[in-house]
């Protein structure tokens, strides 16, 4: 699965936008310092996302949205939009 194809699937589960989901994590007070279990708990508590739809949302908190061309093994990435499904 690609690293846009978990958060599509993130935004599926939760009715959110990966973006409305970064901007919750940061009014929450979580960065790019925040361990890891601290958001994937507040994702589980929440919105009942498990670890593989929670760690690439984790990861763009912490590395930011570029990260995910480190994942993308074609030969031309694309990069990951945040800005929900029905946006493209």
């Amino acid at each position: 699965m690609s690293f846009q194809a978990y958060l599509d699937g993130a935004e599926k589960k939760t009715g959110k936008t990966p973006a409305e989901l970064l901007a919750e994590a940061a009014a929450r007070g979580y960065d790019g310092d925040t361990k890891a279990a601290e958001v994937l708990d507040w994702l589980k508590a929440e919105y009942d996302l498990g670890r593989g739809h929670a760690m690439p949302l984790y990861q763009i908190l912490k590395h930011g949205p570029e990260i995910a061309a480190k994942y993308d093994r074609s030969e031309n990435p694309v990069p990951v939009r945040l800005d929900g499904i029905a946006n493209r």
